[in-house]
């Protein structure tokens, strides 16, 4: 007997001959002009129009993610345009795939570790405690606490405040923000130095407050980071470095290898 297929279905998008829809909207007539680009990300990933306090918090966190200078997701997307200039998202794929767990992607760690410390807490839960047993198993297996510490931004990273200033005024300030810098007050203390909330940190914990899961605030940093990779590649068109990034590699590393002193 052959197996029942199970109907393809899909709530994302499709078209007729006369007619796009888009998450249940029609889209030349209810969203061309009439929704932003945060907004559009919002309706795609949640399936419903951002009400404008979520728009200005969730526009605010896009905006927080598109650029950080020269990173090397930026070098690498510069670097691989010039060897397929032809293929644009050649070179965007090459820094997206960059958005791990240093550089962008730390978003997703923190919400994950805030979002179990708190899954099935009620709202008197101590987030002292709580923050104090998250600081000691990360001490204990050697792991970097997520959304902590800055190589450059301290003693605060000037995203932070402004990032949860906003959040609070569109009341997005809550649990998740405040178990988050529970976590950075016992880990100063418990490891004796400066570890400020970054801005993936602050990401994340307002991710959570928003209501999205911890597995899609990598995605939401991704689409950020696009935004600033193709700006990068735009630039290296007009004013290009990446040819000079690799050819400078090359010498220096073909002068020190020359210059190291043998073994005798």
């Amino acid at each position: 007997m052959a197996k029942e297929r199970k109907p393809l279905r899909s709530e994302m998008g499709w078209s007729t001959t006369d007619t796009i829809t888009v998450r249940g909207y029609d889209l030349p007539n209810q969203l061309l002009g009439k929704i932003d680009l945060g907004g559009m990300a919002w309706l795609e990933i949640t399936g419903r129009m951002p009400n404008p306090k979520e728009a200005e918090v969730f526009n605010s966190l896009l905006i927080t993610l598109v650029e950080h200078g020269m990173t090397p997701q930026a070098i690498a997307s510069r670097l691989i345009s010039i060897c397929s200039p032809e293929a644009m998202q050649a070179s965007v794929a090459a820094g997206l795939l960059g958005v791990g767990s240093v550089f962008a992607g730390g978003s997703e760690q923190i919400a994950r570790v805030l979002q179990t410390a708190l899954e099935g807490k009620d709202a008197s839960a101590d987030l002292t405690a709580l923050a104090s047993e998250i600081v000691e198993d990360h001490v204990r297996r050697k792991a970097p606490i997520p959304g902590i510490g800055h190589p450059l931004h301290k003693p605060i990273d000037p995203r932070t405040p402004v990032l949860f200033g906003i959040a609070e005024k569109n009341g997005f300030r809550g649990r998740y923000v405040a178990l988050l810098e529970a976590i950075s007050a016992g880990a100063e203390t418990r490891l004796k130095r400066t570890l400020p909330i970054n801005a993936t940190g602050a990401i994340g914990a307002i991710l959570s407050e928003l209501g999205f899961p911890w597995r899609i605030c990598r995605g939401v940093a991704i689409i950020g980071r696009a935004v600033g990779l193709v700006g990068h590649i735009a630039e290296e068109m007009r004013n290009p470095i990446a040819y000079e990034i690799y050819e400078r590699a090359e010498h220096e590393v073909a002068v020190n290898a020359a210059a190291k002193p043998s073994d005798g």
